[in-house]
């Protein structure tokens, strides 16, 4: 069928990532980017990589797909190129009313989650109204940085303890021991970025989990003991809220994206925030409008002093053929 054997040198990118396994990420790019059945089909094909090189072996049209990421990955354009992100939330979504004019709406495949475009200028003014927002809250840094081709993951979570069961002890006097169990309350994001080879465009695949309990629920259980035949103890049943955003976007890299994923359970384990507080006196689960905002920031050593200018992206359309 034409096979080639190719050996590509991808030491330039995994020498400046500090991660165990660095070269993974170049392999999930290329399976997002080929589809992983292409690999377990005729014509025969393998895909290996470690930490210097990635060896590839199928057709022409395949290592040109490969090579292509590679590059995005080892070039000089990419090699200091940084993406802010940012997740807030607010407990109203009438903040679209006034934003709505500056949005520009773009597809996403998951149910009840909406994603717009907007110009620098224009995400400026609406993080700004956002942020008068009695009911503004910020859930990561300001100022975080991912670098070009790296997986960045951010976890804000809180082991909430509970009484799960009770086991009979066949050699304690008291009959039974508890059994505990744990849940993660708070939300872990992912995000994947990667620059095109002519700067004009990012893509970008993002990973986001949220859990929160919203009550324990007790019950009473019959735990007789030698001491007491007639002793019983609580367990707790949790009752959990999660949602889950698993999409791969395409932008220009002089707009921002705003992914809005509707009103969901609050994605964040502080117990002393104001939204905290309602939920003590109203006995009902935080809710509010999460909201995620993905921008290009620029070469690294530029970002402070002289903000990357991206040239126009090219009006073209895009398909991922269903592939994350």
């Amino acid at each position: 069928h034409g096979q080639v054997w190719k050996q590509y040198n991808i030491s330039p990118y995994t020498a400046r990532v500090d991660s165990p396994n660095p070269e993974q990420a170049i392999v999930d790019w290329i399976l997002r980017e080929t589809g992983t059945e292409l690999w377990f089909t005729e014509p025969f094909g393998f895909l290996s990589a470690n930490r210097d090189t990635l060896t590839v072996y199928h057709t022409r049209e395949v290592q040109q797909i490969v090579s292509n990421i590679v590059n995005r990955f080892v070039g000089q354009n990419a090699a200091d190129f940084a993406f802010g992100v940012r997740m807030v939330t607010v407990a109203n979504p009438n903040w679209r009313a006034k934003a709505m004019p500056r949005l520009q709406p773009v597809p996403v495949q998951s149910p009840g989650m909406e994603a717009w475009l907007m110009s620098r200028e224009d995400a400026a003014v609406v993080l700004d109204d956002l942020r008068r927002r009695s009911d503004f809250r910020e859930h990561s840094s300001p100022n975080l940085v991912i670098r070009n081709g790296e997986d960045h993951e951010i976890k804000r979570q809180r082991p909430l303890t509970y009484v799960k069961g009770m086991n009979r002890d066949q050699l304690g006097a008291a009959g039974y021991r508890m059994e505990m169990g744990q849940v993660d309350e708070g939300f872990a994001l992912n995000l994947s970025p990667l620059l095109s080879l002519d700067r004009t465009t990012i893509d970008a695949v993002i990973k986001l989990e949220t859990t929160q309990v919203e009550q324990l629920t007790p019950i009473t259980v019959q735990t007789p003991s030698m001491a007491n035949p007639r002793q019983t103890t609580k367990i707790e049943v949790p009752q959990t809220a999660s949602w889950r955003l698993h999409e791969r976007f395409r932008w220009p890299a002089n707009q921002v994206l705003l992914i809005s994923c509707g009103v969901v359970a609050t994605p964040g384990p502080d117990k002393s925030s104001g939204l905290n507080l309602t939920r003590a006196l109203s006995n009902n689960p935080p809710r509010a409008d999460a909201l995620l905002l993905v921008a290009a920031k620029g070469r690294v050593t530029e970002m402070v002093t002289h903000p990357a200018q991206p040239r126009e992206a090219t009006s073209r359309g895009f398909n991922f053929r269903g592939r994350y």
